[in-house]
């Protein structure tokens, strides 16, 4: 899955060379693609200012979240999910559904809540084959979804410097340094983004890592219990 390495680029680990779930493989093919593209993003700073609107774009997805879980217990089960790619019209398959289903229950109960639902739509954008399956939420209030996952993705593709499908440490410091040069805090900076981004500690994240983490930088989880009561 590697691609060219940079001058400062070390080889990535054997454990996240080789995809360890088919639905990994397809998240890292799927971001190679895109990668192709390129990013519109120039500096960390500048994802960093767009904390506010994503965070706000993000909130809006709990429209969603309360149409997919059905008996309003506060978290989406594997059978609500399927009703609900299946009402949207999403073209994926019961294994695609739920191996998504699977890798953002994070916290292994059977239930995927709000934080954990964001992380699970974004990585249906970015796997869906056309457009059709976003095009289906706008009528659920969400004109700005699509364009939020986008910079989402852009922000990922900026720090994949190696366009490898996976940011590494370096890629990181690389990132971080490209926007605060001549900073002396701009490592520490960067390796405490990296840590709270790589959460299987094997050095190497991947996009569904880089979306947990971001959700946590933006302060979805903040009002997480409060969100579930109401």
């Amino acid at each position: 899955m590697g691609g060219v390495l940079g001058k400062n680029e070390s080889p990535p680990s054997p454990r996240a060379s080789v995809p360890e779930t088919k639905l990994e493989a397809k998240i890292s093919e799927a971001m190679q693609r895109r990668e192709t593209e390129g990013s519109s993003i120039k500096s960390f700073d500048s994802i960093v200012l767009k904390f506010p609107k994503i965070d706000e774009n993000l909130r809006k997805c709990k429209v969603i979240f309360q149409e997919f879980d059905e008996d309003s217990n506060g978290a989406i089960d594997p059978q609500e999910l399927k009703h609900s790619f299946n009402k949207l019209e999403i073209n994926f398959t019961d294994e695609e559904i739920s191996d998504l289903f699977e890798a953002c229950d994070i916290n292994e109960d059977m239930g995927i809540e709000f934080s954990e639902f964001i992380v699970l739509l974004c990585l249906v954008y970015l796997l869906k084959d056309d457009a059709s399956a976003l095009h289906a939420k706008s009528p659920m209030g969400l004109p700005n979804l699509e364009v939020t996952f986008e910079t989402l993705v852009d922000a990922f593709v900026f720090l994949d410097k190696n366009k490898d499908g996976y940011v590494s440490r370096n890629e990181m410091v690389q990132a971080i340094n490209e926007t605060t040069s001549g900073e002396r805090s701009s490592g520490r900076i960067a390796m405490r983004r990296f840590e709270e981004m790589d959460w299987d500690k094997n050095g190497m994240v991947n996009f569904k890592e880089f979306l947990f983490a971001f959700t946590h930088w933006v302060g979805i989880e903040d009002n997480k219990d409060e969100e579930g009561e109401a």
